[in-house]
């Protein structure tokens, strides 16, 4: 029997509850496909600044770095507001990413099916569309020094160095290969020079990609057309902050933050999270929407782990569920049958439960093979 270790972050607000929901799934894959996940959860966000007074302990580093995977919840609220910048809960995900050295954030944007009247885009606009964001993670404004404030101004530095465009760079070429062979590398060369090194450098890479077609826009006019026409995407190539603002107006292609999970990738580790926040305000109501959440350890059955089957088993369930009409309040409409997150997770489980077994057995003894 194959064995995983994976720590789990459940985090503050609603993580723990969307985790939940995640590992039950988690563990029926286990079931199906005869794999043994060995979870083993530790404190983090504003839960460690609670008991520790800070977001990451260098325990929990430590567990990350020798696990197969990592599944975090979501982090924050306005209960750690007014803690000093260094140790907001925020500051601990970014710490983490890069003692990981997680560079390449996926952020895929694929409308399903059902929900294609819950977006605020026109159907026409939306129908089809499937687009990857591929962010550089761990550099650029966010982790640039000198960086400061005082009573008279604040300031941050933007740069980027040849190895860390070029690492991002080969990601998302080879991603594209496996999609539609497209990728646009989004910047602001007109005005930056960080962007324009960007620019030089991922055309420099693009030489040994010949096969994949490469063009250049603005980051102003990649967010504008985001929403004018999102099917003329296949993978977006960007830097740390504006990946940070497209992905989440890619986001809305799908009509919620509920429905998209993420991938943080690096030569050695991975880490898997919902794009949606913590959502304090209806935690513990049993109303969070988990299936970013579960769709986030599909991402990891299937980059991590290479079990694409397990992987399209759980997105399958997912839109079974959907096409049934069921929605958790945030995507929820008047034609459609609200439920809570712990119904969401019983239809889920359902859904996974009935996938053939005979089928399963075939794939499972495909990987024992």
């Amino acid at each position: 029997m194959k064995s995983y270790d994976i720590t789990v972050l459940p985090g503050d607000g609603i993580g723990p509850e969307v985790m939940d929901v995640a590992l039950s799934v988690l563990d029926l894959v286990g079931h199906k496909f005869n794999i043994k996940f060995n979870c083993k959860e530790e404190l983090f966000g504003g839960c460690s600044i609670d008991k520790y007074g800070i977001p990451l302990t260098d325990e929990t580093i430590n567990n990350c770095k020798n696990a197969d995977s990592i599944l975090l919840g979501a982090v924050g609220g306005p209960k750690w507001e007014k803690q000093a910048h260094n140790k907001k809960p925020e500051q601990g995900l970014l710490k983490l990413r890069k003692s990981l050295g997680l560079y390449a954030n996926l952020r895929p944007a694929k409308i399903y099916s059902p929900l294609i009247n819950a977006s605020s885009l026109k159907p026409d606009v939306i129908r089809k569309a499937d687009v990857m964001v591929v962010r550089e993670l761990t550099s650029g404004i966010y982790f640039g020094e000198p960086r400061g404030i005082d009573k008279n101004k604040g300031w941050n530095t933007l740069s980027y160095t040849r190895e860390e465009v070029e690492q991002i760079s080969h990601t998302a070429f080879k991603l594209a290969r496996k999609r539609n062979n497209r990728v646009t590398s989004v910047h602001k060369s007109n005005v930056l020079e960080s962007s324009q090194f960007w620019k030089d450098v991922v055309e420099s890479i693009h030489k040994e990609y010949a096969d994949v077609y490469l063009n250049e826009m603005y980051v102003d006019n990649a967010a504008m057309q985001l929403v004018k026409d999102p099917k003329q995407f296949d993978v977006i190539l960007t830097q740390n902050l504006f990946g940070d603002i497209l992905s989440d107006i890619t986001a809305m292609i799908t009509g919620s933050l509920g429905m998209l999970p993420s991938a943080s990738l690096g030569s050695k580790h991975s880490l898997y999270e919902p794009v949606h926040g913590s959502a304090p305000e209806i935690a513990g109501n049993n109303e969070s929407n988990p299936l970013a959440m579960v769709a986030s350890v599909a991402m990891m059955l299937e980059y991590s782990f290479n079990l694409p089957q397990a992987s399209a088993m759980i997105y399958s369930a997912i839109n079974e569920v959907l096409e049934l009409g069921y929605r958790t309040l945030d995507i929820s409409t008047k034609d459609t049958n609200l439920v809570s997150t712990s119904v969401m997770q019983n239809l889920i489980l359902e859904k996974c439960a009935d996938k053939s077994d005979t089928i399963i057995e075939m794939v499972r003894m495909s990987y024992e093979g």
